[in-house]
């Protein structure tokens, strides 16, 4: 199952969801947002629900719900904003700027609690082509 980066220059490019222990998996998604990415924060951005139409609730569908990685210390990194990730963020409504690549993940609702996951196809073949485009507005703002 495949997972969504924007870049801060406005790139957009798909990954697979790693395999591994959580660790593991917890590194290489610290690596995909960025190489100084110790810590990332969960974030519901509300846009992804409201205008982009996607899942919010996680279930037991693996990447039915889709949220959003970010650094969590990137302001102190001073990193650039992130333009698409800040829209769906609602930065233009509350001034709070997502900094840093983003990672648009899935979410399950597994036998421990709510896990990360790849998203589901359903949801990428709807999200993907919107995003596309977001990031192509991005670069003109």
């Amino acid at each position: 199952m495949n997972i969504i980066r924007i870049s801060t220059d406005n790139e957009i490019s798909i990954h697979e969801f790693p395999e591994g222990s959580y660790r593991e998996q917890n590194r290489k998604l610290q690596e995909l947002i960025g190489p100084q990415c110790e810590l990332y924060e969960h974030v519901m951005p509300a846009r992804l629900y409201t205008e982009f139409g996607a899942g919010q609730k996680p279930t037991r569908v693996k990447g039915a719900c889709i949220s959003m990685l970010i650094d969590e210390e990137g302001h102190y990194h001073n990193l650039a904003d992130n333009l698409a990730g800040s829209y769906l963020y609602g930065a233009d409504k509350h001034g709070c700027m997502i900094v840093g690549n983003i990672l648009l993940v899935g979410e399950v609702d597994g036998r421990d609690g709510i896990d990360f996951c790849g998203i589901s196809e359903s949801q990428f073949q709807m999200l993907y082509p919107r995003l596309e485009e977001l990031v192509k507005k991005a670069g003109g703002f």
